[in-house]
């Protein structure tokens, strides 16, 4: 049998390693990632980032696969992706683009306050979606007519059959304040 010291360790380092793989499964945000993949570009790259984005998340309202795109004026189309999952580096390449960026692409992370957890839940939180069951959600940070925004696109489960999903539309947000620029959701589409 155990004592009771014995007991009382064995529970709590089944409480510490709980808690240890809640807090290291927790997704790293948009910004975090950009520190992160300052280590697979070239000095002429680091923090010289032009667009964020995610993929549709999967079986979670949280991405957990990210492309940051840098600014790299050594390469054809001017830009270095990489590519993360589970915030884990997956790919570094250069991808083909219509037009070669610019320098004056790239965001001023000094003035972004938003990042991607908060615009998340900014737009998860709108009025007109209480009523329904947000499923999957894809994100993209970017340099736009209405400055630097993240367009939040969100998944619901569908009324009638919560096996299916649907399209619901999108909540655009300011980076640098947090406003709402623009909401085009559409809750019927659950129906």
């Amino acid at each position: 049998m155990y004592d009771m010291k014995t007991k009382n360790g064995i529970i709590l380092g089944a409480v510490l390693g709980l808690a240890a793989v809640c807090v290291a499964s927790a997704e790293p945000t948009a910004f975090d990632l950009v520190n992160k993949g300052d280590q697979y570009v070239g000095v002429q790259s680091k923090d010289k980032v032009i667009q964020i984005f995610s993929d549709k998340s999967v079986a979670t309202l949280t991405p957990n696969i990210w492309h940051v795109v840098y600014y790299d004026p050594d390469s054809t189309f001017k830009t270095v992706e990489v590519k993360f999952g589970g915030g884990e580096e997956m790919e570094v390449s250069h991808p083909m683009r219509m037009f070669p960026a610019k320098s004056l692409d790239m965001l001023d992370l000094e003035k972004l306050k938003v990042d991607s957890d908060r615009a998340l839940k900014i737009a998860a939180s709108q009025p007109l979606l209480n009523a329904l069951t947000l499923r999957a959600s894809k994100l993209a940070l970017a340099n736009t007519d209405d400055g630097v925004v993240w367009k939040v696109e969100l998944w619901a489960a569908k009324v009638g059959d919560s096996t299916k999903e649907a399209d619901i539309g999108s909540v655009t947000i300011s980076a640098t304040d947090k406003s709402i620029v623009r909401s085009d959701l559409h809750p019927s589409n659950a129906d």
